[in-house]
């Protein structure tokens, strides 16, 4: 299934205008394709063919339930072709083949639930306050610009395109230009679901070239992002400046908290799958480990020799648990944030050594001995890497969990509901988890606090997040307006 070298432009295929991008098997450092990306010009011909496609009463004048189908249409493409994706996507990302099997799994429920979502979304009845019968209704935007990030890119894609089409938008996709392959295979089953052309553009490319075209671009009513806060606060600027909306998924430095009551079988099984399944390279990674003192030693030592029997390996291997990072590139930049952590004083539990030979490999590493203003701390590392850090005192370990610019999740394990839930409302995250961690539904809005995002994705809000919300007043009465 992997792609040829085009791209998809406003409901045509093409060779972009572009450099070509070149992707490499994660594994073997192989190249595995190489593709001509978008230019500049691609984006401004997938913009027009957008507006003419939104307007035009074949899409424009759809039901919501005629639009519904679509969307289940590209569901069962999606589950039709799921082998071919998860393979496809491990020889891009590197990820194991479980993991992206689960991935295109998530893709194509994204796609049906907001089919479902779409059929039964409601517009309002507001109380009336005169003569006259008021409504709020929701419209589509027009254009909006999708920026997907490489360590997840089917099901992130699936969580911007489903819920823009199904408000009726048209959709501009620029995926990460390290890992486009899956994203322009959906491209083709997209196009092959029969949705009218010049709804769906794929323009992989550079960021800074073809991300920020889209975003700049006059006729582009909205842009989701999903990246890191750097690129996500630019965007922000740009869209200040064009008065538009914008949904911000950035980066994270999650807490994961064990009080001393909480069954310990459970907390390496979750803080292992927590920081160290994708290989770390999860925005909602609970990379920062606070545990009670009463119980520190004999986590950290379970952690540690748990973390050291973790199948590292290949993602086409069934048994791989961790994969290779990305690209050589960020295995190497990883590498150096653990070399750092040492200067800073880290002692390093296990791991902590990138492995000679090929593939961009490195071992689940756990550290300790930092304090929690530490740059390995505060900064995000993106790969497995685990800081531990002791507590004794709930006020002062919730004002450490929330001593940091990110607030995207947060991991608490304890027998005690109460103690769950009050250190639930008092930690400054998005989405936390209690006795379990990573887990999502598509029904159940996501998203970050302060520099971790603005906005949120999923729920039947994910639709309402693509339209402009418009009040329409009826009048009622036979009379005059008074004043006049």
């Amino acid at each position: 299934m992997q792609p040829a070298d085009e791209i998809l432009v406003g409901g045509k295929w093409r060779g972009g205008s572009g450099p070509v991008i070149e992707t490499a098997d994660p594994a073997t450092g192989q190249v595995i394709a190489r593709i001509h990306g978008a230019g500049v010009d691609d984006v401004a011909d997938a913009v027009r063919a957008g507006q003419r496609a939104v307007a035009d009463p074949a899409w424009r004048d759809l039901l919501p339930h005629e639009r519904a189908r679509y969307l289940a249409r590209i569901a069962d493409l999606v589950d039709g072709h799921a082998e071919d994706l998860a393979r496809l996507q491990t020889a891009d990302t590197g990820k194991s083949i479980n993991e992206t099997r689960a991935l295109v799994a998530s893709a194509a429920g994204t796609f049906r639930y907001f089919a479902a979502a779409l059929e039964t979304l409601e517009g309002a009845l507001t109380p009336s306050r005169g003569p006259y019968l008021t409504m709020s209704v929701h419209e589509p935007i027009g254009v909006v610009g999708a920026i997907t990030p490489w360590n997840s890119p089917i099901a992130s894609d699936a969580q911007k395109i489903a819920p823009a089409l199904a408000a009726g938008n048209a959709v501009v996709l620029k995926p990460a230009e390290w890992t486009p392959l899956v994203s322009l295979a959906l491209g083709r089953l997209v196009t092959d679901s029969g949705l009218p052309p010049g709804l769906l553009s794929v323009l992989p490319g550079e960021g800074r070239v073809v991300g920020d075209a889209i975003v700049r671009h006059p006729g582009v009513g909205k842009v989701s992002f999903t990246g890191g806060t750097a690129t996500g606060r630019a965007i922000g600027a740009v869209a200040a400046e064009k008065i538009m909306p914008v949904s911000l998924e950035l980066g994270g430095k999650s807490p994961t908290i064990v009080f001393p009551d909480a069954d310990l079988d459970q907390v390496v099984a979750g803080v292992l799958f927590g920081i160290f399944s994708s290989s770390g390279q999860s925005c909602i990674a609970g990379s920062r480990l606070f545990v009670h003192a009463d119980v520190y030693d004999e986590v950290l030592a379970r952690l540690v020799e748990r973390a050291g029997k973790l199948r590292v390996g290949p993602g086409v291997d069934p048994a791989t648990q961790v994969a290779p990072l990305v690209t050589h590139a960020h295995r190497d930049r990883v590498a150096a944030m653990v070399d750092r952590a040492r200067d800073e004083g880290a002692r390093v539990l296990c791991g902590g050594r990138a492995p000679d030979g090929p593939g961009a490999y490195y071992p689940p590493t756990i550290l300790d001995g930092l304090d929690n203003d530490s740059a390995t701390c505060q900064e995000e590392i993106f790969g497995p890497v685990l800081v531990a850090l002791p507590f004794a005192d709930e006020d002062d370990l919730v004002a450490r969990a929330n001593a940091s610019v990110y607030g995207l999740a947060c991991g608490i394990w304890t027998r005690d509901y109460r103690t769950a839930w009050r250190v639930a409302r008092r930690v400054e995250a998005g989405t936390v988890w209690i006795n379990t961690y990573k887990q999502f539904s598509v029904s159940t809005p996501f998203g970050g606090m302060k520099e971790s995002g603005l906005g949120r994705e999923k729920g039947r809000e994910g639709i309402l997040a693509y339209t402009r919300q418009k009040s329409v007043y009826l009048g009622l009465s036979e009379d005059p307006l008074p004043w006049a």
